[in-house]
């Protein structure tokens, strides 16, 4: 399926956005929820500390596990 945006809309686009500069006017959350909220953004439910967890002990036993494998 082609894309509607032609080069020369495109240009367009990005022309009216320079204009427009709405990176100037964000200004992020301002409520305290909203903050809190935004500062959730990155969380994935807590299984990157166990994959973590789980990779430190796979290296540091790797020998043994290597050795218990090959047997």
């Amino acid at each position: 399926m082609m894309s509607a945006w032609t080069p020369a809309r495109r240009k367009r686009q990005a022309d009216l956005i320079r204009q427009w500069r709405p990176w100037e006017k964000s200004t992020g959350p301002q409520t305290i929820d909203g903050k809190a909220r935004a500062a959730r953004n990155a969380y994935k439910g807590g299984t990157r500390p166990a994959i973590r967890v789980l990779g430190h002990l796979l290296s540091e036993n790797g020998r043994e596990l290597r050795r218990l494998f090959r047997s």
